[in-house]
């Protein structure tokens, strides 16, 4: 596909106000999708819209509350006609030891990474279904291999990749299923990490990370564009020094 051809189309991006999100938007948009913000962060969509210009959109809403995203869906119907492509983007990755102390944090990654993108894309089903769209939800290293300190945050990845597995099979060939499993990218979400030692040592890492978002973004473009006759069902993206 061509620029051209890509004009008129619609993506929705959730988790849109930083990292991969942000950078999926700004590849989008140079590829001349028209983009709907998806974040709970107002103010940081708002200055990318306007970044983006009249081809994009800002929406408050937050994965975990069906409520707002079914606003979301509305207004993106309303303004834009409905959406073509939606990316499951929003993510938390609260590492840490298996322990009672960290219910909430445990609670919080399966509300968001996988109950969030079964909701969003619940809301958003029928818009994509109509004339054909594109999901593409964004996995983990982490749902290929578990290690000790990311069991929970593994295990939401883990079932989004299953998840999407199923709905490639299902939605076929009304929607087509992309799955983007990143390694190591150069995002702030060793930031959110409540358990102290376990945050030093992962931003160590992500510090030294040598992907950045736009990396990603490039890879999720490309996969958008291709003639719908052809459908990349997964990628695996590791940075070249990234072991496991």
């Amino acid at each position: 596909m061509t620029e051209s051809s890509n004009s008129g189309r619609v993506a929705v991006v959730t988790g849109a106000s930083s990292g991969i999100g942000a950078a999926t938007a700004r590849g989008l948009a140079g590829a001349g999708f028209r983009v709907a913000l998806l974040a709970r962060r107002l103010d940081r969509i708002e200055a990318l819209a306007a970044d983006l210009g009249s081809g994009a959109l800002a929406i408050r809403a937050d994965v975990t509350d069906r409520d707002s995203l079914v606003a979301a869906a509305q207004r993106v119907q309303e303004e834009f006609g409905g959406a073509d492509v939606l990316i499951n983007n929003a993510g938390v990755m609260l590492l840490g030891p298996f322990s009672p102390k960290f219910h909430d944090d445990y609670r919080r990654m399966i509300e968001v990474n996988l109950l969030g993108a079964i909701t969003t894309t619940e809301v958003f089903l029928d818009q994509l279904r109509d004339g054909g769209g594109d999901l593409v939800n964004i996995s983990s290293v982490a749902g290929r291999t578990a290690r000790p300190t990311n069991g929970v945050y593994a295990a939401t990845k883990w079932g989004l990749n299953g998840w999407s597995e199923s709905l490639r099979q299902e939605l076929h060939p009304d929607v087509r299923v992309t799955l983007i499993e990143p390694g190591i990218v150069d995002t702030e979400l060793p930031t959110h990490i409540t358990h102290h030692a376990t945050r030093q040592v992962v931003q160590e890492g992500y510090d030294a990370a040598t992907v950045e978002p736009p990396d990603i973004a490039e890879v999720i473009v490309f996969a958008l564009t291709r003639p719908r006759h052809l459908t990349i069902n997964e990628i695996l993206l590791r940075p070249s020094d990234q072991a496991g």
